[in-house]
């Protein structure tokens, strides 16, 4: 499909809605502290997994998305995320109960499962080549914006009682105007007649390098509300500034990553997981240092704004169109996963080896998985096993 100057506008607006809603997922980040002195009875895992628990239906909906494509368009399938994401962030309005706020975040990883994976796909179905990996930095760039106004503005509402950052999620409503007016509805992906929607080997290996990339980087998102020490603890305009500056610095990354990964090449994928681990080490050793705080924000938010769009385009380009938005889905399955289950695994690892679940312990653990990952993923990049 040719595509004229307005119509590129249109659809990169619809990719930054789409990214938006993305974005919504850290939307109670910078409110976690609050959340758990107001509901003590939940205990640490399952505040935290206020953010990761929509990953968990996420999944099923990812995989799900690669088939419902041929049976509906995109565009509806993303109208109705935006829907979704609007509808389930005032649903805790509804009473002041944990448990009601928690399904509310379950129920939006509709949303999030179809944004992430629909999002690639509409990138791949629009955009080519260089232009694709340009396009598609503008997404990660997007999610990242996403991420600061969600963050920046939900941590500022939240200094007026953490259930006033909820009004937030009136991004998805937004959303769905914008998508229903600018992304051409182009109908049900086609397949030849006989035609398989395979994954190749190098799909399953970027997803299992997803799952854990999100495994240990999520610990930015779930923790820094509650490792905040010195003056700085207990502030949600903190955490979410922090937070903001993470995202900030994905959109930077995002903005640049064409030049980026012509000078990184085939070790994009571990150079932006070791961009974490410098990151996690600041924000590890220096809790009550915003400077350092600062820092470590920014080159956590450079891992995923490096990794994330990166192994998207690497898995699109590795099937055919019509496999794309299948292959898109593998990778956020892998994502999610590592995402969903990171709170429960590092915390209970923290608590086996040090004896205590402490923010600290589960940073530093985060730090020496991830670079341990990257130096297995340059070892077999070098020995051209992966």
């Amino acid at each position: 499909m040719k595509l004229s100057k307005t119509d590129k506008i249109k659809i990169i607006i619809t990719i930054v809605a789409i990214s938006f809603i993305q974005g919504l997922q850290f939307c109670v980040s910078p409110v976690l502290g609050p959340i758990q002195k107001h509901f003590p009875e939940a205990g640490v895992s399952m505040v935290q997994m206020l953010v990761t628990a929509p990953t968990l239906l996420s999944i099923v909906v990812a995989l799900i998305s690669g088939a419902l494509v041929m049976k509906i368009s995109k565009k509806k399938l993303l109208v109705f995320a935006g829907l979704v994401a609007g509808v389930t962030g005032f649903l805790p309005f509804l009473a002041d109960s944990f448990w009601l706020l928690f399904a509310s975040r379950a129920l939006y990883g509709i949303s999030l499962g179809l944004a992430i994976a629909l999002n690639t796909a509409v990138v791949a179905e629009f955009f080519e080549g260089d232009e694709r990996v340009a396009v598609m930095g503008i997404q990660a760039a997007s999610v990242g914006a996403g991420m600061v106004v969600v963050t920046t503005v939900g941590g500022f509402l939240g200094e007026f009682g953490f259930e006033k950052s909820y009004f937030i999620n009136s991004i998805g409503f937004i959303s769905m105007i914008l998508i229903a007016l600018c992304l051409p509805d182009t109908g049900t992906v086609k397949t030849e007649q006989g035609e398989k929607l395979e994954m190749t080997p190098r799909v399953w290996t970027v997803t299992a390098l997803g799952a854990l990339e999100m495994l240990f980087l999520i610990t930015f998102s779930t923790n820094i509300a509650m490792h905040l020490g010195g003056s700085l603890a207990g502030s949600t305009v903190v955490s979410g500034n922090l937070t903001g500056v993470f995202s900030g610095a994905q959109i930077v990354m995002g903005l640049i990553l064409g030049t980026v990964t012509k000078a990184t090449k085939k070790y994009t994928l571990p150079i932006a997981m070791l961009s974490f681990s410098v990151g996690g080490l600041l924000v590890m050793l220096f809790p009550a240092n915003y400077g350092m705080l600062i820092a470590g924000a920014v080159f956590c938010g450079f891992s995923q704004g490096m990794f994330i769009p990166t192994a998207m385009v690497e898995v699109s380009n590795a099937v055919k169109p019509a496999a794309t938005a299948m292959a898109a889905a593998c990778l956020t399955c892998g994502n999610c996963f590592g995402q969903f289950i990171s709170p429960t695994v590092l915390n209970t690892a923290s608590k086996l080896i040090f004896g205590e679940t402490a923010t600290s312990h589960v940073y530093l653990l985060a730090v020496i998985g991830m670079t341990a990952a990257a130096a297995a993923v340059i070892l077999c990049t070098k020995k051209k096993l992966v």
